[in-house]
C-alpha cells in the first residue's frame, strides 16, 4: 500500500513540474504584459499587477505592424499546414496501403530525415529560394515549411490508416468510389484525431519558427511574428512590457486551436501513444 501510495505521489508531483513548466512562464508573460515600466523594474518584485493596464498592447501594435506580422504568421502557417496535410496524407495512404517494395526503407528514411538539424538546411533551402526568386515572398517560408512537416505529419497519418479496417474502403471501391475518392470520403473522416493532431503540429511548428523567418524574408512586409517581435528590442533597451503584450498576441491563435481541437488532438496523441 506505501508503494502504491509512493507511485500516485510520484505521479501527481510530476504531472505538477509539467503542468508549472507549461502554465507558469505563460502567466509571467500574460502578467508582465499587463504592468508599467516602473512597476516591472521596481523592487521586490511584484508578481501581480498593481494597476493593470492595456497600454502596452496599444503600443505594440502602435510601435511595429503587429497586425501586418500577426497576418503574415497566420497566412505562412496556415498554406504550409494545408500542404503539408495533402501531400502527407496522399503519402501515408501510399505507405500503410499499398504493398511498396521497400517500405521499411522508406519509412526510415522518413524518420531519418525529420532528423536533421534545421541549421544544416538553411543555406540550401536559402539558396534554391533564391534561384526561384521566391525570397521576401509568402511561398519563401511556406514550401521550406511544407518540407520540414512533411515527415511528422506523414509518420502520423501512416499509425492511423493503418488501423483502419481495409473492408471499409474496399465497401465503399464495390459502390462506386475510386481509391482516391475512399481516401477523402472515408479513410480521412475516421482518422479524424490523428489528422488534427498532425494539423496542430504543423501549424505550431511554422507559426514558431524563427531562423528561415530571419533569412528568407528581409522586408518588414512580409516578416511574420517570431521575427516581428524582436524589431521592439532596442539597442540599448529592452521594452518587456510592450514585447510581453506582443507575445500574448502570438500565442492567442494556439491557445484557440487547441482549444477547438481540444478533444481531437488529446484523443491523437493518447492513440498515437497506444500504437507506438
Amino acid at each position: 500500500m506505501s508503494g502504491l501510495f509512493s507511485s500516485k505521489r510520484l505521479r501527481w508531483f510530476a504531472a505538477a513540474i509539467v503542468i508549472l513548466n507549461g502554465v507558469f512562464p505563460a502567466l509571467w508573460i500574460l502578467f508582465t504584459s499587463l504592468k508599467t515600466e516602473n512597476e516591472l523594474t521596481q523592487k521586490p518584485i511584484t508578481y501581480w499587477p498593481h494597476e493593470p493596464t492595456i497600454g502596452n498592447f496599444i503600443s505594440a501594435f502602435q510601435d511595429q505592424p503587429l497586425l501586418t506580422f500577426l497576418t503574415n504568421s497566420l497566412i505562412v502557417a496556415g498554406l504550409s499546414t494545408l500542404l503539408s496535410l495533402f501531400i502527407s496524407a496522399l503519402a501515408a495512404y501510399a505507405i500503410a496501403r499499398l504493398r511498396l517494395r521497400f517500405r521499411g526503407l522508406i519509412l526510415t528514411a522518413i524518420i531519418g530525415v525529420s532528423m536533421f538539424p534545421l541549421v544544416t538546411l538553411m543555406v540550401p533551402l536559402f539558396e534554391i529560394m533564391r534561384s526561384l526568386g521566391l525570397l521576401n515572398s509568402y511561398w519563401a517560408l511556406v514550401l521550406p515549411y511544407t518540407v520540414l512537416n512533411l515527415p511528422i505529419c506523414t509518420l502520423m497519418m501512416v499509425s492511423f490508416f493503418q488501423d483502419i479496417p481495409r473492408d471499409i474502403e474496399n465497401a465503399a471501391m464495390l459502390d462506386g468510389c475510386t481509391r482516391i475518392s475512399a481516401l477523402w470520403r472515408i479513410v480521412l473522416p475516421l482518422a479524424a484525431p490523428g489528422v488534427a493532431t498532425a494539423a496542430i503540429l504543423a501549424f505550431v511548428n511554422s507559426w514558431d519558427e524563427f531562423l528561415l523567418a530571419l533569412s528568407m524574408n528581409s522586408a518588414v512586409a512580409y516578416r511574420t511574428l517570431p521575427v516581428g517581435i524582436q524589431l521592439y528590442q532596442g539597442e540599448f533597451a529592452f521594452p518587456w512590457p510592450i514585447i510581453s503584450a506582443a507575445l500574448v498576441v502570438a500565442i492567442v491563435p494556439i491557445v484557440v486551436l487547441i482549444v477547438i481541437f481540444q478533444e481531437k488532438v488529446v484523443s491523437g496523441l493518447t492513440s498515437g501513444g497506444l500504437k507506438g
